[in-house]
């Protein structure tokens, strides 16, 4: 396969925007937000899971119709482009955000959140038009292994800046790194040019999610895997969501050490996305993802039972393994189950019932901790989402489910012919 200006393009935007999610989202605004802004650990956790929550539910109510439009008029890249300046700009204004701006701090994060998770459903939706269907696996995967190490530059980037006196620095460095590295992608990736057709868009939207709901309901394996990976995936993004907080209230980690921390699982999570890549050619995904959630309720075991920051390390390393891999697998497993001629249609559906269920466990870790006033007690509560999805994942059928796409491949092929 030929290395394309369009597929460096599509690749490097995972390289930038991996400074969002892992400076504000995981690393330092989180940590900020809970300790600086609120002032209180109990309270700033709640409300850090309703900003992540609200956000969400912005994006899952938006993103049908956001997508109906780009397919119609062929816009997917201005819409990227849109959504992607609409957080650098609110990652930017972050600056402004002190101690007591509790409103101001909530509202400028939903924002840039909602533009970042909006922006990668167009991003996902460019794949198919820069690759061939056989490499798309293979690209995808760069993607996850350059955006890991988009995240590492970044970190060391903002290393030197998080003495409390110049925190705040931290955001617009992490808004000039996104903007300037997905410019790579605006100038070199080419979309698709298509004759712009006039339609309700609303109804469009609301068409699909109808005929998806209908369809997908046709794939039993595949809708036992989604229940499961919309459970299991809610503790994933409680972890991303809530580490630094968890580390900071727990231990009392300094930015400095917190910085070091996610280096080291970054690094972690590349080796971990490498290394069941080829574990999973040899067993199966089913069994990998398996692996995978095993080794998150090893996690969230050792972070309930840890004694000190240097325990807490351990876990460190043993969860970046476990997020390389559990994001890499299911996406492969969910192409395993999807025929090629619905992998657009389920992908959207499987991006918008995914938004939906994020909004659950960050509100629940939130509560927890503020009904509670015990991180541990918040921490151990995620095993409930990993141990049923788990639980859910063993009654998929993984050779029927592929053995089920394949046949409606070939009978979509043959009415082609």
């Amino acid at each position: 396969m030929k290395l394309t200006r369009s597929i460096f393009g599509w690749v490097m935007y995972d390289f930038a925007n991996s400074s969002f999610t892992t400076i504000i989202v995981t690393v330092i605004y989180s940590k900020y937000f809970v300790q600086t802004v609120v002032g209180n650990s109990e309270t700033g956790t709640a409300l850090w899971g309703r900003a992540v929550a609200i956000s969400m539910l912005m994006v899952a109510i938006s993103a049908p119709i956001f997508g109906a439009v780009a397919d119609y008029s062929r816009a997917k890249k201005k819409f990227l482009f849109y959504h992607t300046y609409l957080t650098i700009i609110f990652t930017a204004l972050l600056f402004f955000v002190r101690a007591g701006d509790i409103s101001r701090g909530m509202i400028f994060f939903i924002v840039a959140n909602f533009g970042f998770n909006s922006a990668n459903v167009f991003y996902n939706a460019l794949l198919p038009e820069i690759v061939s269907r056989k490499d798309m696996g293979k690209v995808s995967g760069w993607g996850w292994a350059v955006g890991y190490c988009g995240g590492l530059l970044s970190l060391m980037i903002v290393l030197p800046l998080v003495h409390n006196k110049w925190i705040t620095l931290t955001f617009p460095t992490v808004a000039v790194f996104f903007g300037l590295f997905s410019l790579t992608t605006f100038i070199l990736l080419k979309e698709k040019k298509a004759a712009t057709r006039r339609t309700n868009y609303l109804k469009e939207a609301i068409r699909r999610m109808r005929t998806s709901a209908r369809s997908i309901g046709q794939f039993r394996e595949l809708v036992k895997f989604i229940i499961s990976y919309l459970i299991y995936n809610d503790g994933i993004v409680i972890v991303i969501s809530f580490a630094s907080i968890y580390g900071a209230v727990r231990f009392g980690m300094s930015n400095k050490e917190l910085i070091n921390y996610f280096i080291i699982a970054q690094i972690t999570s590349m080796l971990g996305a490498f290394s069941f890549g080829y574990i999973l050619d040899r067993i199966g995904a089913k069994k990998t993802i398996s692996i995978t959630i095993l080794i998150w309720i090893a996690v969230v075991l050792g972070a309930f039972f840890c004694r000190n920051i240097n325990e807490f390390y351990l876990v460190g390393l043993l969860a970046g393994v476990a997020m390389g891999s559990s994001q890499s697998s299911s996406r492969t497993m969910l192409a395993l189950l999807t025929p090629d001629s619905k992998m657009a249609e389920f992908f959207g559906f499987y991006s918008f019932t995914g938004k939906m269920a994020a909004i659950v466990g960050p509100l629940v870790y939130g509560e927890i901790t503020r009904i509670t006033g015990s991180q541990r007690l918040a921490i151990i509560s995620v095993l409930f989402f990993f141990v049923t999805g788990l639980i859910i994942l063993q009654f998929v059928n993984e050779a029927k489910g592929s053995e089920i796409a394949r046949f409606w491949q070939e009978a979509d092929d043959s009415k082609i012919k």
